[in-house]
């Protein structure tokens, strides 16, 4: 009985007792966010479209798959001026490249309900590898982010290429609720 009990809290220790298989994400209790420092002064915003496909069992995180578009047009910075400059040539040139778009190429176990992406990024025409953490909250949100670097992509061209006033690292979360 004890080694059964042992077994068992060792295996809820681990995460292997409840493996668990997600096939997509409820977007509306979802979010994808950013922040960044402008002229100094913290800022942040969203994008209030975006998109989920995943395939994920728990117990085979290896063969796991996944995509995450986001309509950049759908940019929300609390500004509707900054949002019309945003969306512009010089930053992410919507009219050319609407979509930023994550593909997974692979995530690995870290520890219990936690893992490491990696995949690639495809913003304003440029796709770059991103490693990113991951933690699977019970029972069934994914949280993560990374640090982007927008002269990596080519976001902000021109007058804004300088990180001056807005800094070149851009912090993106994200908070899916899977299902």
């Amino acid at each position: 009985m004890k080694t059964t009990l042992a077994f068992t809290l060792f295996l809820a220790l681990t995460g292997q007792a409840q493996a668990a298989t997600f096939q997509s994400a409820v977007t509306d209790k979802s979010s994808v966010t950013f922040s960044y420092k402008q002229m100094g002064v913290a800022m942040d915003g969203k994008f209030k479209k975006f998109s989920v496909q995943v395939n994920l069992d728990t117990a085979k995180a290896d063969k796991a798959t996944g995509r995450l578009d986001i309509d950049l047009a759908s940019i929300d910075t609390g500004s509707s001026e900054a949002d019309q400059e945003v969306v512009g040539k010089a930053w992410f040139n919507v009219a050319a490249h609407p979509k930023a778009v994550y593909v997974l190429q692979s995530l690995k176990p870290t520890g219990p309900g936690q893992y490491e992406a990696v995949g690639q990024l495809t913003l304003k025409g440029q796709t770059r590898e991103l490693r990113t953490p991951l933690k699977l909250n019970p029972p069934s949100t994914l949280v993560g982010s990374f640090v982007l670097k927008r002269a990596d992509f080519g976001i902000g061209e021109g007058m804004w290429a300088k990180f001056d006033v807005v800094a070149n690292e851009i912090t993106v979360q994200f908070n899916l609720n899977l299902k």
